[in-house]
């Protein structure tokens, strides 16, 4: 018998813009970027799906949409329906939601040379991108991200999912956006948690990262946590640069078991679902961060001066660093959580933790006792807060 061994490269390229008044007639930010690509010898078309919450604070945004398109971008045909869908996570639990869109795809005439446009949140990114990627197995598609937290890590990524059986991702794909376009102007209607939430990310990558950055966002926690927009547009910009460094320079489509982007996520995954949610992402992964930062303390990686740092930079933004799920049931939910992640990963369990800010430590073990420790220590240090 003969083997015939095939091999092959697919090259990846998408540009992430940084714009306020994204459909203002004056922007022509998006609309360059579709005459760019435009095709010739067909009707390139767009189909928007729009995270509902955006039309409690901008109404008219889907009539925005249309007179921007009818104007600024005559070349692309708006489809007759702008999809308006339920945001947050509860959205990538409704297996409904995924076929409405795949319904609209095919009623629209959306075909694998035109765009599905989504504008929301991470959760909508996430529904709407997987959608367009298992349909025609794969329409190309766009995200416009619309909080801190889809616009400085989940939104400028390579990956789209939807959650199944009580896990979070476990139907996905990596498909990237042919563009992300970050608009400022939708931060300023977010609530205080969901701006504080996407900080989270920051805090994350820095510590993994960029001791540099993190020392920064020390410097100006006080002006952030004020909402100062200045010192959002420098953190967004400069955590959506590390995110794409990482994923161009490492494994994008993550062939390995390696994920040190997932630091601190272990935990907060879990502790989503063990509290409905409630709990939302950024606040989820806050907790994480500072479990693991406290269990590479125990474990004598990290010294307590940079246990305390890091743990006060949270507190000075307002976050809460430990929920009592944590501890329920004996932390067996918790240890179900590291199994879970450990599945996910589809290989040997590895957990980024820190052994000193601005680097990480692959392990590929957790001491369930260390563990527990690490829970008691933030919850005693929650309670003398």
């Amino acid at each position: 018998m003969q083997t015939i061994q095939q091999q092959f490269q697919v090259e990846y390229s998408y540009s992430i813009h940084f714009t306020r008044d994204l459909f203002s007639p004056a922007n022509t930010t998006l609309s360059q970027f579709l005459q760019s690509f435009h095709a010739v010898g067909f009707q390139r078309k767009a189909l928007f799906v729009l995270d509902e919450g955006m039309l409690l604070h901008f109404p008219k945004l889907t009539e925005t949409i249309r007179a921007y398109f009818q104007t600024n971008v005559p070349s692309v045909l708006l489809s007759q329906t702008i999809l308006v869908i339920p945001g947050g996570e509860a959205a990538k639990n409704d297996p409904v939601l995924f076929e409405s869109i795949v319904q609209a795809i095919d009623d629209q005439g959306i075909d694998r040379h035109s765009l599905v446009v989504a504008i929301g949140g991470g959760a909508v990114l996430d529904l709407v991108g997987y959608a367009a990627a298992v349909s025609h197995r794969g329409i190309r598609h766009i995200r416009i991200p619309t909080t801190v937290l889809s616009q400085n890590d989940s939104g400028v990524g390579v990956k789209n999912g939807i959650n199944y059986q009580g896990k979070k991702n476990f139907l996905g794909t990596f498909a990237p956006p042919v563009a992300v376009f970050n608009d400022s102007s939708f931060l300023t209607t977010l609530d205080d948690r969901d701006w504080r939430s996407g900080i989270s990310e920051a805090i994350k990558v820095a510590l993994i990262k960029d001791k540099a950055f993190f020392e920064w966002i020390e410097e100006h926690a006080v002006a952030l946590s004020q909402r100062s927009m200045s010192e959002m547009d420098y953190l967004i910009h400069r955590c959506a640069y590390l995110h794409t460094e990482h994923i161009r320079s490492g494994d994008p489509f993550e062939f390995g078991s390696s994920r040190p982007l997932d630091f601190g996520h272990w935990a907060a995954h879990k502790l989503e679902y063990l509290t409905n949610f409630e709990v939302r992402h950024g606040e989820a992964v806050a907790i994480g961060i500072a479990l693991d930062s406290v269990y590479s303390f125990k474990n004598g990686l990290l010294e307590e001066t940079a246990l305390n740092r890091i743990l006060s930079v949270f507190e000075v933004l307002g976050f809460e660093l430990y929920h009592p799920m944590l501890a329920e049931n004996d932390n067996i939910n918790l240890r179900n959580g590291l199994n879970e992640f450990r599945e996910h990963l589809g290989g040997r369990l590895t957990i980024m933790l820190l052994d000193q800010i601005g680097h990480g430590l692959e392990v590929h073990e957790m001491d369930a006792d260390l563990i527990a420790e690490s829970v008691n220590f933030l919850e005693n240090r929650n309670i003398s807060v």
